[in-house]
């Protein structure tokens, strides 16, 4: 399934799926078909209901009344988790882009960093550049989103805490992120992790390690790579994370961008306001961003 989260202009937040017929809120159909409602208020409840609510969800949207379907032009779409408790990131996980950045090879283990949930931003929302215009740059990446509470599981059942997969752009305000000597500031600015558009359920992709993966600005290719070439895999990664941090479920983990960003380049491309970023994942969606300039 292809969740979303999205805002209706008749009844606020609502979370839903889409299907070939259009957007099924689950929270309405869930009402007309007797279930428990509160079990699709958001993506946080769904989550935690796990395979049940999964189950019940994968049923709601077969038997779909049309009362439930929803016009596009009645709802604006969200960040499929819009707060999530935790996003981990990693760096430096595919070898081309170590490389391009001047490392002679790629990390012995996975290198984590932190983008808080203030920088989540949906496949609607702008991208703002901070007043100080710190060399802002794109990073297309696919995101994990946990599905059970992981702690200390071993790689050969990670995927099984996994509830699916989405495009997430880790923009970077490289000025900071490097003048800093630390990775979290320049990460973590408002709007800084657009993800979206929605969030495809682990059932629907066979193997997240063979998807296409790109970035494109105004239309031009600046990254084109495939999940095949991450260093550290996902279920490596929830092992090494979740050996000392507890992964809850809603929790983003995102797993690395390959070569092509612009700071690399020669010469160095950075966005401007007025630039629009499309990230896509194969299987995914394309999660498109136009970006603009802080007003204070």
């Amino acid at each position: 399934m292809r969740l979303v989260s999205y805002v209706r202009k008749d009844a606020g937040k609502r979370f839903g799926a889409l299907t070939k017929s259009g957007l099924v809120d689950l929270q309405e159909a869930a009402e007309i078909a007797g279930m428990a409602e509160s079990t699709f208020a958001d993506a946080g409840s769904f989550l935690a209901g796990g395979e049940a609510a999964l189950a019940d969800a994968q049923k709601l949207v077969r038997e779909a009344p049309r009362a439930s379907l929803i016009l596009a032009d009645s709802m604006r779409l969200l960040a499929p988790i819009p707060r999530p408790g935790k996003i981990v990131a990693v760096g430096l996980n595919y070898l081309d882009h170590s490389m391009e950045s001047g490392a002679a090879q790629g990390p012995k283990t996975p290198i984590l960093f932190a983008k808080f949930p203030n920088s989540i931003a949906g496949p609607e929302d702008d991208i703002v550049i901070p007043a100080e215009n710190p060399n802002v740059d794109y990073e297309a990446e696919l995101a994990v989103v946990m599905g059970r509470k992981a702690k200390g599981v071993a790689a050969a059942q990670a995927l099984e805490y996994v509830a699916g997969y989405m495009a997430l752009n880790d923009v970077s305000a490289r000025a900071w992120q490097f003048g800093d000597k630390q990775w979290v500031r320049g990460k973590s600015c408002d709007t800084f992790c657009p993800t979206g558009p929605c969030l495809t359920t682990k059932d629907e992709v066979a193997d997240p390690h063979a998807l296409a993966v790109s970035a494109r600005v105004n239309g031009v290719t600046m990254q084109n790579s495939n999940t095949s070439k991450m260093i550290f895999r996902i279920p490596q990664l929830i092992e090494f994370i979740s050996a000392s941090i507890t992964l809850e479920p809603g929790d983003i983990l995102a797993t690395g961008t390959p070569e092509g960003v612009g700071a690399f380049r020669k010469p160095p491309v950075f966005l401007k306001a007025g630039d629009v970023v499309e990230v896509e994942v194969e299987k995914l969606g394309v999660l498109r961003n136009t970006v603009v300039a802080e007003r204070r």
